[in-house]
């Protein structure tokens, strides 16, 4: 879903009951929409913390940039409430627990010292219990491409049409990125800006004194 919004469509919402008696809301849109909603709308007050997961799969890398499960952490930091988005490095797991333990000890480092306005934790666990992982590291997010490929096939009806993938093995990223220390069954934790702006480049552009040229 990556950061994607509802606008054309109606949002709708249920009460749940899970985990023995715990209280909840389903929301039929995005894990954006499920953000705005929560703050706009459904909670009665600011929440003190939001946990986006624990997604199956990880998201790590370029990865990242398509994450509904980090946008919603990041919808959250827009709102200026502390957010991680956590993944658990594997689509079958029966980790979950030692994941949400790491989890709760990680929340309440963040409730102590608290997070930067627009910036969140994107978190990603080895799929391992918590004895075997090999420890934790603070570190960027990779930006190497994976292996991508697209399978071009005809229908029925004579018309072309794609299937998209990648390969997710490897990456030609240096040694110090997210997906390398998960590779190497380390948690690995980088903090994200809201704020995409390169400053360095907005520099660089008013020297260009486009402005000049076309007025």
């Amino acid at each position: 879903m990556g950061h994607a919004i509802t606008l054309h469509e109606p949002l709708r919402t249920a009460g749940i009951s899970f985990n023995k008696g715990c209280i909840g809301h389903a929301v039929n849109g995005t894990p954006a929409d499920c953000i705005k909603l929560g703050m706009l709308e459904i909670l009665d007050s600011r929440p003190d913390i939001v946990i986006s997961g624990i997604n199956p799969g990880a998201n790590v890398g370029i990865n990242v940039n398509y994450s509904g499960t980090v946008a919603a952490a990041k919808e959250a930091s827009i709102y200026g409430v502390p957010s991680i988005a956590v993944s658990i490095g594997s689509h079958e797991t029966d980790n979950y627990n030692d994941a949400a333990l790491f989890v709760e000890i990680l929340t309440k480092d963040i409730l102590e010292k608290g997070l930067p306005f627009g910036t969140f934790l994107n978190v990603n666990i080895p799929d391992l219990p918590l004895k075997k992982i090999e420890g934790v590291r603070i570190c960027k997010h990779g930006t190497g491409l994976h292996s991508e490929y697209l399978v071009k096939r005809v229908d029925p009806r004579n018309r072309t049409y794609y299937w998209q993938g990648c390969d997710l093995q490897s990456s030609t990223d240096d040694s110090d990125t997210d997906d390398a220390f998960l590779r190497r069954n380390y948690i690995s934790i980088t903090p994200i800006k809201c704020d995409m702006t390169d400053y360095g480049v907005l520099e660089e552009l008013k020297g260009w004194k486009i402005n000049k040229k076309v007025v």
